[in-house]
């Protein structure tokens, strides 16, 4: 397999609305970001994918995208964004773009002139299609937030698709016009110096609504195969693709090198564990550490050298995992550092979400007035009209919203975190007096100084990088597994519970390479781990 510099890097995921506020004005902004560069250099990042700076109206927090040429006033200017790309490059950080052709806002230029009429050139560019015979949607599809996928338009008596809000019109990507604006809107990006894409929702884009298929259409990967070699073929970018849906089997199509589509895939079988089975992301469940651990197991060795693994426990999307599982309040330290060490141990490029360095926690709320995200206000309405209880929908939001990601980034123990100066579009989380990045870099043994020894343990050690993956027997609340390469063998065990673990191998310690627990390490045979103890140590091989 050809190496590439993103295999190598570890990438940080900035939610610019909530990151840093440079102007007063509540909302984290470009300049803010810029601020704050030296801060990720310290830490060691390699790239920043950053959540959509684009004109949007804001329906859904920038992912309806009004202009992909133009930045949202209240994030700065297109100047602003290409001195941040200027300034990233200059500490070797390369800035991944969030791109969302799925679907545009239904106040973009195209979905507007779409609307005039059935004539219109840019008609085709979205999905539209008559009522049913009794005057209805056309078929059952749903919105991934909540009602029809169907919206209608009185002006031409059709329906217009959107798989999300209504205010998101699906685009058409069987039109060849329009995928061809699309990849020229592409290349402008790539010619201003960014390093790649990260691609929202990129599995519907071969969509056959008229069957009822909206993932993995049979078109997707022409249509990928396609992008690649109008746009970030020529370089060496990295992409890669939110798909929902994907097996090892799926991810393979779009990762393997020889098939020219993306680098790596976004899955999220892991992320589903807290979930009921046949029920939606609010029914919520135990999650199950031996079923984790079988997952994480089968995307290392299925993968194998056919495609390339992301590796993440966060994103703007997800509840932050320390909450979630594990363990935010008497051993927040210790269990913030087991997640880090499990996951920047596994073969795959690592992301990092804003705060996750530092280990911010899940904010609960007790009123529904408290929150911000689309999601979460559908959410709570429908299920107050199909008879929960106030309290178990609250319980559901405070596990699993959006919000709770979005919360302000905590710089300091000044208002707000050190956010802002004005008010923030969304309150911080309290707890920010004593979990910010200031008392993170002044603590020696702070979150923070693990993940920077885990990126340079990455830098400094192939092994992290192209290291073979192996399964060690345990207990099923201890995850332990071998990576090996070019005749070295590091072992990586820890302890994903709150309670104390039994575990034993034969081999021999050569060094201690990191831990989590100020103890010393001599023996692996029958040690008692303690509560979300990690550690990673080199073994003879």
């Amino acid at each position: 397999m050809e190496k590439h510099w993103w295999q190598e890097v570890v990438v940080y995921q900035i939610y610019p609305r909530s990151f840093k506020d440079s102007n007063g004005d509540g909302i984290g902004d470009i300049a803010g970001m810029t601020e704050k560069l030296d801060y990720l250099e310290k830490l060691g990042i390699g790239a920043i994918w950053l959540s959509p700076v684009y004109q949007s109206p804001n329906d859904d927090n920038g992912y309806d995208i009004s202009d992909y040429e133009a930045i949202l006033d209240e994030f700065g200017t297109m100047e602003e964004m290409e001195h941040f790309i200027a300034e990233a490059g200059k500490r070797n950080i390369k800035i991944v773009m969030d791109l969302v052709v799925n679907h545009t806002s239904d106040e973009h230029a195209w979905f507007v002139e779409a609307k005039k009429g059935k004539d219109n050139p840019y008609r085709d560019y979205y999905v539209w299609a008559d009522p049913a015979e009794d005057g209805g949607v056309p078929n059952g599809l749903g919105s991934a937030f909540s009602g029809p996928a169907w919206e209608w338009d009185e002006k031409s008596g059709q329906y217009y698709l959107h798989l999300f809000s209504k205010k998101q019109p699906d685009l058409n990507w069987q039109n060849e016009q329009m995928r061809r604006d699309i990849y020229a809107m592409m290349n402008r990006w790539i010619a201003k110096g960014i390093g790649g894409f990260r691609m929202d929702v990129i599995d519907l884009i071969g969509k056959i609504p008229e069957e009822g298929i909206t993932g993995n259409g049979p078109h997707l990967h022409e249509f990928l195969q396609e992008m690649h070699r109008e746009t970030f073929g020529a370089h060496d970018l990295l992409t890669v693709g939110e798909t929902w849906g994907a097996t090892p089997e799926i991810a393979k199509l779009y990762s393997a090198p020889e098939r020219n589509e993306l680098s790596m895939v976004f899955q999220f079988e892991h992320i589903g564990l807290d979930q009921q089975l046949d029920g939606e992301k609010w029914d919520l469940q135990p999650m199950r550490v031996a079923e984790l651990k079988r997952i994480l197991a089968k995307w290392q060795t299925e993968l194998g050298h056919d495609g390339w693994n992301s590796l993440f426990w966060n994103n703007h999307d997800l509840p932050r995992m320390l909450s979630r599982w594990g363990n935010d309040g008497v051993h927040r330290i210790e269990s913030a550092k087991m997640l880090a060490i499990l996951l920047h141990m596994l073969k795959g490029t690592p992301y990092i979400y804003q705060g996750e360095e530092i280990g911010m926690t899940n904010t609960p709320i007790a009123d529904i007035a408290e929150a911000r995200d689309i999601e979460t206000l559908n959410m709570h309405r429908e299920r107050l009209a199909k008879g929960y209880s106030e309290a178990d929908i609250l319980a559901s939001i405070n596990a699993k919203g959006r919000d709770n990601a979005r919360r302000p980034m905590q710089w300091d123990a000044s208002l707000h975190g050190g956010f802002t100066a004005g008010t923030p579009w969304i309150g911080a989380n309290e707890n920010y007096a004593t979990i910010n990045a200031e008392a993170a870099l002044a603590d020696p043994d702070s979150i923070f100084y693990t993940y920077q020894k885990l990126i340079r343990l990455r830098k400094e050690n192939p092994i992290v990088v192209w290291g073979d993956f192996e399964l060690v027997d345990t207990v099923d609340e201890v995850i332990s597994y071998y990576r090996e390469y070019a005749g070295e063998r590091w072992l990586v065990v820890t302890n994903f519970s709150d309670a104390a673990q039994p575990f034993s191998v034969d081999d021999e310690i050569v060094e201690v390479i990191i831990h989590n627990y100020g103890m010393a390490l001599s023996d692996l045979k029958d040690l008692q781990l303690l509560p979300w103890q990690a550690f990673v140590v080199k073994v003879t091989a």
